[in-house]
């Protein structure tokens, strides 16, 4: 813990350096990933403070919309489009993931029930493990689902079709840094 008190004292030594900031914020990007301490949005992207509005959820899960019940995920989502004018949103996954890798698995979550409820709400990927570690294709329909489920939020559907908002699903490989973008052309995820 001592390395990050450390590396926070000094973050504000340079006050001008972040007084832009105070002015508001207008990210092009809402970026929708994992909560994994192992993918950083700000790294993989090269982005500075202002430039990316982030969400993170375990397993970059974007719950199914519901009027009637609004979620943390929800409102973001809204506030993003809405408020901020993001005219990008990416749902990245990520290899080693895992909370996908529980639900190919089909692991026994009842001693961490939050967490079970949560998933509950993905939908499991049909792939079968086949005892690959990074679970790289379920990931990848997984980032697929996440879009669809997008989709169904009334202010992206808005934006969407009037021309405002596009939709980019990414996998990133913890173990390598290379990141695949989804192509809508040919389903397939390729590299950026």
């Amino acid at each position: 813990m001592q390395p990050l008190i450390d590396h926070a004292r000094a973050h504000g030594q340079r006050p001008e350096r972040f007084a832009q900031l105070a002015q508001g914020q207008s990210p092009q990007v809402l970026f929708i990933t994992c909560s994994d301490s192992r993918v950083v949005p700000a790294l993989i992207t090269g982005a500075r403070p202002g430039e990316l509005f982030e969400l993170r959820t375990a397993g970059n899960i974007v719950p199914p919309h519901t009027s009637g019940r609004p979620t943390a995920e929800a409102a973001t989502v809204e506030y993003a489009v809405d408020v901020l004018g993001v005219t990008e949103i990416v749902v990245c996954g990520h290899s080693h993931c895992g909370a996908v890798g529980a639900l190919v698995r089909g692991d026994d979550l009842t001693a961490v029930p939050a967490v079970r409820d949560w998933l509950a709400q993905a939908e499991p990927p049909s792939d079968a493990p086949d005892n690959d570690p990074a679970v790289a294709e379920p990931v990848r329909n997984h980032v697929r689902a996440q879009l669809l489920r997008l989709r169904a939020y009334p202010c992206v559907e808005r934006a969407l079709a009037a021309g405002r908002l596009r939709l980019h699903g990414w996998y990133y490989e913890v173990h390598t840094g290379a990141v695949q973008a989804h192509r809508t052309d040919t389903g397939t995820f390729e590299a950026l």
